[in-house]
């Protein structure tokens, strides 16, 4: 996670994480009343058929009144995913020899389809 000291008035302090298509941006920043509060943006890159690729972003405003039950909710959360299921990643398409074209979001049927059938079945 890299940070930065901003001299802009309104950005204050950032760490960006980058976690494959996704990048995350912690920022605090300033009011106009001069107290400080959190943005966290989630950043995702989308590749369009013709190779050029456009971002979709998600952003979370987090005021100081609400940081320590926010803190207390997200560790909460993660202890419990982490008790049921382990800190592995399960996803294959989180592994690092995970390929885009191998991966079929169609259920897999073991039911023969008509084109399954071989002339020399007749």
């Amino acid at each position: 996670m890299s940070h930065s000291f901003s001299g802009n008035k309104e950005e204050i302090y950032s760490k960006v994480m980058r976690a494959g298509r996704r990048t995350y941006f912690f920022d605090v920043r300033e009011t106009k009343a001069g107290d400080y509060y959190l943005t966290i943006t989630e950043s995702k890159k989308f590749t369009n058929d013709d190779g050029s690729f456009h971002y979709k972003k998600h952003k979370i405003y987090l005021y100081k009144e609400d940081f320590v039950e926010f803190k207390d909710h997200l560790a909460d959360m993660i202890d419990f995913v982490i008790e049921a299921k382990g800190d592995e990643v399960i996803s294959e398409r989180h592994q690092k020899d995970y390929h885009r074209e191998e991966y079929s979001e169609q259920p897999q049927n073991d039911t023969p389809s008509f084109t399954d059938v071989s002339f020399e079945d007749i």
